[in-house]
């Protein structure tokens, strides 16, 4: 799987195996899980069943006002969290199957999940005090 470098922005192909074992950037030696990770379909499965550790999924879309208002307050998230939480986004307009597979009806819609199995989920952009009690719950 590739991974954006939240700091270098360089791509890094890293092993889903390897996920677990904070993972750095082949550049710049930074933290490759402190920023979001794209998902799609396949990837997104992959990482619920990879992860040992919580998963949060931002189901957004590009044309969503309110999740481009959302999406830095999320990355400020992973850039706290990152190593504790897995900050995931998936483009339900782009992957509009794997939306309709977790009945996703409205956007932005937040979904946690520990050992692959959904246990949370919020709808709306939310503000930081309101993520981070999401965030925290998972502990």
């Amino acid at each position: 799987m590739l991974i954006k470098c939240p700091s270098c922005h360089k791509f890094n192909r890293l092993p889903l195996e390897r996920i677990n074992q904070n993972p750095v950037c082949g550049v710049c030696k930074a933290g490759l899980l402190l920023g979001p990770i794209d998902a799609d379909q396949a990837s997104l499965k992959e990482i619920l069943s990879y992860s040992n550790l919580p998963v949060v999924v931002d189901f957004w879309a590009p044309w969503c006002g309110p999740c481009k208002m959302f999406a830095p307050t999320f990355e400020a998230s992973a850039k706290k969290y990152g190593e504790q939480v897995l900050h995931i986004k998936l483009d339900t307009e782009a992957q509009p199957v794997i939306a309709q597979e977790f009945s996703i009806r409205s956007i932005p819609t937040l979904a946690a999940f520990k050992n692959g199995v959904e246990i949370k989920r919020i709808t709306g952009a939310l503000p930081t005090s309101q993520l981070n009690q999401f965030i925290l719950s998972l502990f």
